[in-house]
């Protein structure tokens, strides 16, 4: 922390850390100061002068406050503390006249426009517009850029505020975009005509204060004030990215990120944003049960009574899907263990030990990567894994860190990293090599990946690497790819010996939502879930279920901390909330759960597992190093095959079909004309 220095503005005296500017040093004093191209996460332009504010004393023209820092102003004559008017008649006219040369060439095109009703421009021209133009020119016009099937742009609204400039190539780690040209023939462009490769590009369309760049698929769906906002949390990856869902009607329209410093600070993935329209194709509306080889649709007492019937007496698997609530989990585990069956959420495989938090969670918050100074990355791809946390790691490598990284050689994470290699040797290699001194006084952070540990020797390969985070005095975070894996490992939805050992000889597998395991032939399956997916095809017994949109629930992220998912919309036709068909359930095997609401059964489920019950709190877990285990030979392969298709929700958006198609065009090799 620099020095604290005193500052009056607009007549009230703050004293705020030296190193501000005085933008910021006005939000201490609770000051709104307009602005375009200023953003608190993203270097300093300085180019669109509507933050002007007055210094008195200094130079007798308004200073750009985005620009200027707090310990830079000049003392009064007698030492007193410097002034700065933020409504002065100066800086009135002032800002009137930059909001005038910004609508010479703005398009009047506002009521077509999707940014309408939460344009930034529009807010400040009735703040600081006239209802006249003293120009007369023709108005210039800007070609459009094609940026992908994203971000639809109209540039000839684009006020040059370079935010989309700057978030793309400091951010995302792309640098396909960027201004050319001079005075009035400056235009924000993208190089070759190229679009954007990175699935952080969304966040662009939030940065823009103007409607230069929208949503393309969100396109003339909906205005902004005829929608329901509900804030809540997203599933498609493990980082439970803070969100905002808007609804019209009983329909998705869009999804926005809502700012939470911790875990995703105010950016999502391109998944996460644009996954919405999977919520309303291929979805099961209606139980069915197999009759005659044949899924039938059947009301909901025939499809309860088919399954308890198909349960009782039998040997019961359950298996619990990636995407599937705290809550579903417990109740699933609760009523299936009941029966004297076993439950299992590590569908993919993963050698995650069940009861060690420090193993399946680590010791290290997603906070802790801000301040790293070296990363070592173990069997992980997280520019796949998760996009946001990768875009944390991209930040703290700016800041001087060095990244170490150990798996598929040749990946492109968006910054330098130093491979150390790329199978289980190098990992045995780091966990015994003997650390300095220098080093162990470093910020030190282990992070691994589902790709290390979903193999035999995952635990082994775990266990070197909680030994190379205690060697550096250094902290681990394990990084998942199922949202719902933590809070189930919470709750002790684990079965010894893992997926193997608990279908193994079961007679009946209820299946929660895990589309992606294949199971053999030969056992009756009850499946539960919102989507057509793989895992409804093979199910003799279908209870249709809500999507993570529809239905409150708890959320563990990857760090361990619980969060809340509150209900946007209501599941389709005959669709029910998870833990009420398995209440339904539990009644028809004559095992009636003790709770008959969601709270009751939250109440329960804290009870039993008490720091579920602190929301939003990272838990601090003990350290309990696993036992050195021996380690194969083989390559780190990587976990996600395909970044836009991991789950079913996915699978069934058309948007993410064409990212996917658009990647694997990308990708494949272009070959010259012989």
């Amino acid at each position: 922390m620099s020095d604290l220095k005193k500052i009056v503005i607009d007549g009230n005296e703050v004293e705020v850390d030296g190193a501000m500017t005085l933008i910021q040093a006005c939000e201490e004093a609770g000051i709104e100061i307009p602005r375009f191209c200023y953003h608190e996460r993203l270097s300093i332009a300085g180019n669109c002068r509507m933050c002007l504010v007055e210094v008195v004393g200094g130079p007798p023209k308004p200073a750009a406050s985005c620009a200027m820092q707090v310990k830079d102003l000049r003392p009064g004559p007698e030492g007193q503390p410097p002034v700065v008017k933020t409504n002065s008649p100066m800086v009135k006219k002032a800002r009137e006249g930059v909001m005038e040369f910004l609508l010479i060439n703005h398009p009047l095109d506002c009521p077509i426009c999707d940014q309408g009703g939460e344009c930034d421009l529009q807010d400040q021209a009735m703040a600081y517009g006239v209802d006249f133009s003293r120009y007369r020119e023709p108005k210039r016009a800007t070609e459009d850029l094609d940026l992908g099937p994203l971000v639809s742009t109209q540039m000839t609204r684009c006020i040059s505020c370079t935010r989309c400039v700057r978030f793309t190539t400091e951010v995302a780690g792309i640098h396909q975009m960027g201004q050319t040209g001079r005075g009035e023939d400056a235009e924000i462009t993208s190089y070759l005509n190229e679009t954007l490769d990175s699935n952080l590009q969304g966040n662009i369309i939030d940065l823009c204060p103007v409607g230069a760049l929208t949503s393309k698929p969100y396109a003339y769906q909906a205005r902004p004030w005829e929608l329901t906002k509900t804030e809540t949390i997203d599933v498609m990856d493990a980082l439970g990215s803070n969100i905002r869902v808007d609804t019209k009607g009983r329909e998705v329209m869009r999804i926005l990120p809502r700012n939470h410093d911790g875990v995703n600070e105010e950016w999502i993935s391109d998944k996460t944003r644009f996954v919405w329209d999977g919520l309303r194709r291929q979805r099961l509306d209606k139980p069915y049960v197999r009759k005659n080889g044949k899924l039938t649709p059947v009301e909901w007492p025939e499809a309860l009574s088919a399954a308890a019937e198909a349960m009782k007496g039998k040997k019961v698997a359950g298996l619990i899907g990636d995407l599937a609530s705290t809550e579903a989990a417990f109740s699933l585990k609760q009523l299936i263990e009941g029966q004297g069956g076993t439950v299992e959420c590590r569908v993919d495989g993963a050698k995650l030990p069940a009861g060690n938090r420090s193993a399946y969670v680590g010791t290290a918050t997603i906070e802790d990567i801000d301040s790293a100074e070296m990363i070592q990355l173990i069997g992980t791809n997280p520019r796949d894994e998760a996009p946001v946390l990768n875009a944390r790691i991209r930040k703290a490598w700016l800041r001087g860190a060095t990244v170490g990284y150990v798996g598929v050689p040749g990946v492109d994470l968006t910054y330098d990293y130093v491979q150390v290699g790329d199978d289980r040797v190098a990992v045995e290699e780091l966990s015994s090599k003997t650390i300095s001194d220098a080093t162990k006084a470093k910020n030190t952070l282990v992070i691994v990946g589902m790709g290390a540990l979903n193999e035999a020797d995952g635990e082994a390969v775990l266990s070197h690497a909680m030994k190379l985070a205690e060697n550096t005095n250094g902290k681990l975070l394990v990084l998942h790819t199922a949202a719902a894996r933590v809070g189930a490992m919470d709750v002790g939805a684990t079965t010894e010996g893992g997926i193997k050992a608990a279908t193994e000889g079961a007679e009946v597998i209820f299946n929660m939502g895990a589309d992606e395991v294949e199971i053999d032939a030969g056992a009756t399956v009850i499946y539960m879930g919102s989507h057509g997916d793989r895992g409804a095809h093979r199910a003799d017994i279908i209870l249709p279920s809500a999507a993570y949109t529809e239905e409150s629930g708890l959320f563990v992220n990857t760090e361990g901390r619980p969060q809340l998912a509150l209900r946007a919309a209501f599941p389709p036709g005959q669709a029910k909330e998870n833990w009420a068909v398995l209440r339904a359930l539990s009644a028809e095997l004559g095992a009636t759960q003790p709770w008959d609401t969601q709270a009751g059964l939250r109440r329960a489920m804290v009870e039993a597992v008490p720091h579920l019950g602190a929301v939003d709190v990272v838990a601090e877990n003990d350290w309990q190093p696993l036992a050195l285990g021996k380690l194969g030979k083989a390559s780190f392969r990587p976990i996600v095959a395909d970044h836009y298709l991991t789950n079913p929700i996915a699978r069934a958006s058309a948007v993410m079909a064409e990212l996917s198609a658009n990647a694997k065009a990308r990708g494949s090799q272009k070959v010259a004309a012989e």
